[in-house]
């Protein structure tokens, strides 16, 4: 998987909850929505791509979703 792919949807994504009021919310959205719709190799990229370098290119608010998004495994 392309980690520069990955990085456009998971902001694209977080842009479109950026609008909402409560972050904290708009984070836990985010990472419901990648749970629920991305393939499990995609969440396992983008999760390789975090650790090994700090997730370069991803919005806070994506890097925030993808913490809850490892929690959840």
């Amino acid at each position: 998987m392309n980690p520069d792919n990955l990085i456009k949807m998971a902001n694209q994504i977080g842009a479109f909850f950026e609008a909402m009021p409560n972050r904290e919310q708009a984070v836990k959205d985010i990472a419901a929505h990648i749970q629920r719709n991305w393939d499990p190799r995609m969440r396992t990229a983008m999760l390789q791509h975090i650790g090994s370098n700090g997730g370069t290119g991803l919005s806070p608010m994506v890097r925030d979703a993808f913490q809850l998004v490892q929690q959840a495994g």
